[in-house]
Protein backbone atom coordinates (compact mmCIF):
# COMPACT_ATOMS: atom_id res chain seq x y z
CA UNK A 1 0.00 0.00 0.00
CA UNK A 2 2.77 2.41 0.97
CA UNK A 3 4.75 1.49 -2.16
CA UNK A 4 1.73 2.21 -4.35
CA UNK A 5 1.24 5.59 -2.72
CA UNK A 6 4.95 6.40 -3.12
CA UNK A 7 4.90 5.53 -6.82
CA UNK A 8 1.78 7.64 -7.30
CA UNK A 9 3.43 10.60 -5.55
CA UNK A 10 6.60 10.28 -7.66
CA UNK A 11 4.49 10.29 -10.82
CA UNK A 12 2.38 13.27 -9.78
CA UNK A 13 5.34 15.31 -8.55
CA UNK A 14 7.00 15.19 -11.97
CA UNK A 15 3.93 16.14 -14.03
CA UNK A 16 1.54 19.11 -14.18
CA UNK A 17 -1.07 16.82 -12.61
CA UNK A 18 0.41 17.64 -9.20
CA UNK A 19 -0.93 21.19 -9.06
CA UNK A 20 -4.31 20.26 -10.52
CA UNK A 21 -4.80 17.25 -8.24
CA UNK A 22 -3.63 19.06 -5.12
CA UNK A 23 -5.91 22.03 -5.80
CA UNK A 24 -9.00 19.92 -6.34
CA UNK A 25 -8.33 17.66 -3.35
CA UNK A 26 -7.60 20.63 -1.08
CA UNK A 27 -10.84 22.35 -2.07
CA UNK A 28 -12.83 19.15 -1.54
CA UNK A 29 -11.35 18.95 1.96
CA UNK A 30 -12.42 22.56 2.52
CA UNK A 31 -15.96 21.83 1.31
CA UNK A 32 -16.20 18.74 3.52
CA UNK A 33 -15.10 20.66 6.61
CA UNK A 34 -17.45 23.53 5.79
CA UNK A 35 -20.42 21.16 5.51
CA UNK A 36 -19.44 19.37 8.70
CA UNK A 37 -19.47 22.74 10.47
CA UNK A 38 -22.85 23.68 8.92
CA UNK A 39 -21.09 26.25 6.71
CA UNK A 40 -19.67 28.20 9.62
CA UNK A 41 -18.19 31.50 8.31
CA UNK A 42 -14.77 30.79 9.84
CA UNK A 43 -14.52 27.42 8.07
CA UNK A 44 -14.22 28.91 4.61
CA UNK A 45 -13.45 26.30 1.89
CA UNK A 46 -11.07 28.68 0.10
CA UNK A 47 -9.15 29.42 3.29
CA UNK A 48 -8.94 25.72 4.17
CA UNK A 49 -7.76 24.89 0.64
CA UNK A 50 -5.08 27.58 0.81
CA UNK A 51 -3.77 26.19 4.10
CA UNK A 52 -3.78 22.61 2.80
CA UNK A 53 -1.93 23.57 -0.40
CA UNK A 54 0.62 25.72 1.46
CA UNK A 55 1.26 23.00 4.06
CA UNK A 56 1.64 20.32 1.38
CA UNK A 57 4.06 22.37 -0.71
CA UNK A 58 6.13 23.21 2.38
CA UNK A 59 6.21 19.60 3.58
CA UNK A 60 7.16 18.16 0.18
CA UNK A 61 9.48 21.03 -0.81
CA UNK A 62 7.68 21.45 -4.13
CA UNK A 63 8.18 24.93 -5.60
CA UNK A 64 5.25 27.21 -6.36
CA UNK A 65 6.31 27.33 -10.02
CA UNK A 66 6.10 23.55 -10.27
CA UNK A 67 2.74 23.53 -8.50
CA UNK A 68 1.33 26.23 -10.79
CA UNK A 69 2.14 24.20 -13.92
CA UNK A 70 -0.94 22.17 -13.07
CA UNK A 71 -2.93 24.72 -11.09
CA UNK A 72 -2.96 27.06 -14.09
CA UNK A 73 -5.72 24.92 -15.62
CA UNK A 74 -8.01 25.85 -12.73
CA UNK A 75 -6.74 29.44 -12.93
CA UNK A 76 -7.75 29.56 -16.60
CA UNK A 77 -11.32 28.63 -15.69
CA UNK A 78 -11.67 31.64 -13.38
CA UNK A 79 -12.72 33.75 -16.34
CA UNK A 80 -15.39 31.25 -17.35
CA UNK A 81 -16.67 31.04 -13.78
CA UNK A 82 -16.85 34.82 -13.51
CA UNK A 83 -18.87 35.11 -16.73
CA UNK A 84 -21.20 32.36 -15.47
CA UNK A 85 -22.09 34.57 -12.51
CA UNK A 86 -24.10 36.68 -14.93
CA UNK A 87 -26.78 34.00 -15.38
CA UNK A 88 -28.35 34.10 -11.89
CA UNK A 89 -28.11 37.88 -11.99
CA UNK A 90 -29.96 37.98 -15.34
CA UNK A 91 -32.77 36.00 -13.73
CA UNK A 92 -33.20 38.85 -11.19
CA UNK A 93 -33.27 41.83 -13.54
CA UNK A 94 -36.61 42.99 -12.15
CA UNK A 95 -35.11 43.37 -8.67
CA UNK A 96 -32.15 45.26 -10.12
CA UNK A 97 -34.35 47.74 -11.95
CA UNK A 98 -36.24 48.43 -8.74
CA UNK A 99 -33.11 48.95 -6.63
CA UNK A 100 -30.37 50.13 -8.98
CA UNK A 101 -30.03 53.61 -7.41
CA UNK A 102 -29.50 52.16 -3.95
CA UNK A 103 -27.06 49.57 -5.25
CA UNK A 104 -24.96 52.08 -7.19
CA UNK A 105 -24.91 54.49 -4.25
CA UNK A 106 -23.84 51.72 -1.90
CA UNK A 107 -21.11 50.58 -4.28
CA UNK A 108 -19.65 54.07 -4.67
CA UNK A 109 -19.78 54.89 -0.94
CA UNK A 110 -18.36 51.51 0.04
CA UNK A 111 -15.54 51.74 -2.48
CA UNK A 112 -14.57 55.26 -1.42
CA UNK A 113 -14.68 54.36 2.27
CA UNK A 114 -12.62 51.19 1.83
CA UNK A 115 -10.00 52.88 -0.31
CA UNK A 116 -9.65 56.05 1.75
CA UNK A 117 -9.48 54.29 5.12
CA UNK A 118 -6.91 51.71 4.10
CA UNK A 119 -4.66 54.30 2.46
CA UNK A 120 -4.97 56.66 5.41
CA UNK A 121 -4.21 53.87 7.89
CA UNK A 122 -1.23 52.71 5.85
CA UNK A 123 0.27 56.21 5.77
CA UNK A 124 -0.44 56.68 9.49
CA UNK A 125 1.47 53.47 10.24
CA UNK A 126 4.39 54.70 8.16
CA UNK A 127 4.45 52.08 5.42
CA UNK A 128 6.13 52.88 2.12
CA UNK A 129 4.22 54.64 -0.64
CA UNK A 130 4.49 51.58 -2.89
CA UNK A 131 2.96 49.36 -0.20
CA UNK A 132 0.21 51.89 0.51
CA UNK A 133 -0.69 51.99 -3.18
CA UNK A 134 -0.64 48.20 -3.29
CA UNK A 135 -3.39 48.25 -0.65
CA UNK A 136 -5.72 50.49 -2.63
CA UNK A 137 -7.27 47.75 -4.83
CA UNK A 138 -7.54 45.24 -1.95
CA UNK A 139 -11.33 44.90 -2.32
CA UNK A 140 -11.14 44.05 -6.04
CA UNK A 141 -10.70 40.48 -7.26
CA UNK A 142 -7.01 39.52 -7.39
CA UNK A 143 -6.35 39.50 -11.19
CA UNK A 144 -7.87 42.98 -11.58
CA UNK A 145 -6.14 44.20 -8.40
CA UNK A 146 -2.76 43.19 -9.83
CA UNK A 147 -3.39 45.11 -13.04
CA UNK A 148 -4.52 48.21 -11.15
CA UNK A 149 -1.54 47.97 -8.81
CA UNK A 150 0.89 47.93 -11.72
CA UNK A 151 -0.79 50.99 -13.22
CA UNK A 152 -0.69 53.05 -10.01
CA UNK A 153 2.84 52.29 -8.89
CA UNK A 154 2.08 49.50 -6.42
CA UNK A 155 3.50 45.99 -6.17
CA UNK A 156 1.19 43.55 -8.02
CA UNK A 157 2.23 40.53 -5.95
CA UNK A 158 1.45 42.40 -2.73
CA UNK A 159 -1.90 43.54 -4.10
CA UNK A 160 -2.82 39.92 -4.88
CA UNK A 161 -1.98 38.89 -1.31
CA UNK A 162 -3.95 41.82 0.16
CA UNK A 163 -6.92 41.03 -2.09
CA UNK A 164 -7.00 37.37 -1.04
CA UNK A 165 -6.68 38.26 2.65
CA UNK A 166 -9.48 40.82 2.29
CA UNK A 167 -11.71 38.24 0.62
CA UNK A 168 -11.08 35.61 3.28
CA UNK A 169 -11.61 38.10 6.11
CA UNK A 170 -14.79 39.47 4.55
CA UNK A 171 -16.23 36.01 3.95
CA UNK A 172 -15.40 34.93 7.50
CA UNK A 173 -16.77 37.99 9.32
CA UNK A 174 -19.53 39.19 7.00
CA UNK A 175 -22.36 37.31 8.73
CA UNK A 176 -21.26 38.59 12.14
CA UNK A 177 -21.21 42.19 10.92
CA UNK A 178 -24.55 41.90 9.13
CA UNK A 179 -26.19 40.38 12.21
CA UNK A 180 -24.80 43.10 14.47
CA UNK A 181 -26.15 45.78 12.11
CA UNK A 182 -29.51 44.05 11.77
CA UNK A 183 -29.21 43.64 7.98
CA UNK A 184 -31.47 40.78 6.90
CA UNK A 185 -31.94 41.39 3.17
CA UNK A 186 -30.08 38.73 1.16
CA UNK A 187 -29.74 41.19 -1.69
CA UNK A 188 -27.95 43.73 0.52
CA UNK A 189 -25.81 41.10 2.22
CA UNK A 190 -24.73 39.59 -1.07
CA UNK A 191 -24.03 42.92 -2.74
CA UNK A 192 -21.90 44.08 0.21
CA UNK A 193 -19.92 40.83 0.24
CA UNK A 194 -19.27 40.96 -3.48
CA UNK A 195 -18.24 44.61 -3.37
CA UNK A 196 -15.78 44.26 -0.49
CA UNK A 197 -14.75 40.59 -0.49
CA UNK A 198 -14.90 39.98 -4.29
CA UNK A 199 -14.75 36.35 -5.47
CA UNK A 200 -14.25 34.71 -2.09
CA UNK A 201 -17.12 36.70 -0.64
CA UNK A 202 -19.27 35.79 -3.63
CA UNK A 203 -18.56 32.09 -3.10
CA UNK A 204 -19.59 32.50 0.53
CA UNK A 205 -22.77 34.34 -0.49
CA UNK A 206 -23.78 31.46 -2.79
CA UNK A 207 -23.44 29.03 0.11
CA UNK A 208 -25.97 31.09 2.04
CA UNK A 209 -28.50 32.06 -0.63
CA UNK A 210 -28.89 32.09 -4.41
CA UNK A 211 -30.17 35.68 -4.19
CA UNK A 212 -27.17 36.77 -2.14
CA UNK A 213 -24.83 35.05 -4.58
CA UNK A 214 -26.41 36.69 -7.63
CA UNK A 215 -26.02 40.21 -6.26
CA UNK A 216 -22.56 39.43 -4.92
CA UNK A 217 -21.53 38.49 -8.45
CA UNK A 218 -22.97 41.74 -9.76
CA UNK A 219 -21.06 43.77 -7.17
CA UNK A 220 -17.85 41.90 -7.91
CA UNK A 221 -18.01 42.83 -11.58
CA UNK A 222 -19.14 46.43 -11.08
CA UNK A 223 -16.51 47.14 -8.44
CA UNK A 224 -13.77 45.68 -10.62
CA UNK A 225 -14.86 47.86 -13.55
CA UNK A 226 -15.20 51.02 -11.46
CA UNK A 227 -11.87 50.54 -9.69
CA UNK A 228 -10.08 49.94 -12.99
CA UNK A 229 -11.39 53.23 -14.38
CA UNK A 230 -11.23 55.43 -11.27
CA UNK A 231 -8.24 54.36 -9.14
CA UNK A 232 -5.53 55.23 -11.71
CA UNK A 233 -7.13 58.65 -12.14
CA UNK A 234 -7.30 59.19 -8.36
CA UNK A 235 -3.65 58.28 -7.89
CA UNK A 236 -2.53 60.47 -10.76
CA UNK A 237 -4.50 63.62 -9.91
CA UNK A 238 -5.05 63.43 -6.16
CA UNK A 239 -2.32 61.34 -4.52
Amino acid sequence: MRDDFFRLWVYLSTTPLLGLTLTLVAYQIGLWLARRSSNHPLVNPVLVAMLVVAATLAATEVSYQQYFEGAQFVHFLLGTATVALGLPFYERLAELRASWRSLVSGLVCGSVAATATVYGLAKYLGVSEATARSLLPKSVTAPIAMGISEAIGGVPALSAVFAILTGVLGAATGKIVFDLLGIKSMMVRGFALGAQAHGIGTARAYLVSADAGAFAGLALGLHGLMASLVLPWVVRWIL
